[in-house]
């Protein structure tokens, strides 16, 4: 349900569950946690692409898995760290919506790319969940404390143009892996300690 494939020095994680929508699972969620963690340790990395399969990048968490205790489970911030911390070059690639809990990989990225028709949102007020611990302080810092609440509190669904607007998807485009491809290619070209030097002074400059 995880689909790796590495291209030099890109790595790209493949969620590949579209009769489900991509809806996540703890599996899944570990499977890909440990794919980046895979990618870190590849000395040759310098960038990670996440993306889907089908219409919708993933519905979040399978809801049977959620009920029986994976909306509270430690493996989404294991995620979500493992790809903010990762000394590369991380993008989302939304072919298509993004909602609930697979919005903490999704904001954990260093860049996010959609295609037009996706949409974002995290139904955790409507569904009685908590977002997870560190997925509201990246939403605010993308894109301010009133429009977090817009999204977590009233449960507002963001077409990708308002995402873009207001500063929680970097670019539209119809075809989102190439594009994501496309912007990782100085990366790809950069040494290992360059690459990571850049990302330490933006996440110092972003946590400031």
């Amino acid at each position: 349900m995880i689909d790796v494939a590495r291209d030099g020095a890109i790595w790209t994680l493949t969620l590949n569950r579209p009769d489900k929508a991509n809806a996540l699972t703890g599996g899944m969620l570990a499977m890909l946690a440990d794919a980046v963690g895979e990618a870190v340790a590849d000395k040759a990395a310098r960038a990670i692409i996440l993306t889907g399969t089908g219409k919708v990048f993933s519905a979040g968490a399978d809801l049977d898995a959620a009920r029986a205790g994976l909306a509270t489970d430690p493996v989404w911030e294991r995620l979500s760290s493992a790809i903010s911390n990762a000394p590369v070059l991380t993008i989302a690639a939304l072919n298509g919506t993004a909602a609930g809990g697979a919005l903490g990989m999704v904001l954990a990225a260093d860049l996010r790319i959609a295609v037009p028709t996706a949409k974002i949102f995290y139904p955790v007020m409507k569904l009685g969940f908590l977002p997870q611990p560190s997925d509201p302080a990246r939403l605010t810092r993308l894109v301010g404390p009133s429009r977090a609440a817009l999204i977590l509190m009233a449960g507002q669904k963001v077409a990708a143009e308002d995402a873009l607007a207001m500063g929680l998807i970097d670019r539209i485009t119809d075809d989102p892996l190439v594009m994501a491809q496309e912007l990782a290619a100085d990366a790809a070209s950069a040494s290992r300690d360059h690459v990571r030097a850049i990302k330490t002074m933006i996440h110092a400059a972003s946590a400031g």
